[in-house]
């Protein structure tokens, strides 16, 4: 994959100029077109209010904060993209809520970069987790971006989570930018007690793409989220490369699962395919 045009969501969080940081790096890196998505939520009101000319409405002077609030990001992006050297962006305003909005956006990117919901915090769709709504719903891979972070520089020392599923295809071929750049990869691999996790052929493969890749662990231990934290400190890791969602959304929301545990406890950027 070819990381041309990368799309990063712009709000009012606090967290918000490292993600737009770490996502104008990443477009330098690559020479990539840098979006910037604010959204406003406008939506929700227009369905409600049906044929309504909502400029006539007691809602009007809260439209008016929404735009203005929406600009005022829009306008910090340009200030970091252009600040930081980037070439080639472009600020884009959406009338759409958050998750709907990025993921119909997120169509003609090849890499969204998105924040972790922060504990606390409202979550963008309601009732559920922004990254993990965005995820299943657009199908483009996600840079999902820690709320603890500081560094922009990622890339450098990368974990792949490998067990052969669809997903974690999708994951490491969008990840083949980044692992190309990489001074280190490791492959993570794990699945069934009675199956080998890591094929043959996974190694050969990374190498005719110019990767040296080590296999550190084949083991079914790892396939719970602690461990593979756990890993990720132990590496030094920068950046997680996984596939999200390896079985039904429904069966993780109850039983727990990777993914889930990833988008919550992340301690490093993960790039995330399903």
């Amino acid at each position: 994959m070819n990381c041309k045009t990368i799309l990063v969501h712009v709000d009012g969080s606090d967290r918000a100029a490292t993600r737009i940081a770490l996502a104008s790096q990443l477009a330098l890196q690559h020479d990539a077109h840098l979006v910037g998505v604010a959204l406003t939520g406008v939506s929700r009101y227009y369905y409600r209010e049906g044929s309504a000319d909502l400029t006539r409405t007691v809602l009007a002077p809260h439209m008016d904060r929404l735009y203005a609030r929406a600009e005022q990001e829009l306008g910090e992006f340009v200030r970091l993209a252009a600040g930081a050297g980037v070439r080639s962006y472009e600020r884009r305003l959406v009338d759409d809520e958050t998750g709907a909005g990025l993921a119909l956006s997120g169509r003609y990117a090849d890499l969204l970069v998105l924040g972790q919901s922060e504990p606390g915090m409202p979550s963008a769709p309601p009732g559920g987790d922004l990254a993990a709504h965005v995820l299943l719903a657009c199908p483009r891979p996600l840079l999902v971006v820690p709320y603890i972070q500081r560094d922009i520089a990622v890339g450098k020392r990368i974990v792949v989570a490998w067990n052969g599923s669809v997903e974690a295809v999708r994951a490491l071929g969008a990840a083949l930018p980044f692992l190309r750049r990489a001074d280190s990869v490791t492959i993570a691999a794990f699945g069934p007690a009675d199956e080998p996790a890591a094929d043959p052929e996974l190694l050969p493969y990374l190498k005719r793409h110019g990767i040296d890749a080590a296999l550190v662990a084949e083991s079914p231990g790892l396939a719970g989220g602690e461990p593979l934290l756990s890993l990720l400190a132990d590496c030094g890791a920068d950046l997680l490369v996984m596939g999200g969602y390896g079985r039904a959304r429904l069966s993780e929301l109850l039983l727990g699962g990777v993914t889930r545990t990833i988008l919550q406890s992340m301690t490093v950027p993960v790039l995330m395919a399903h």
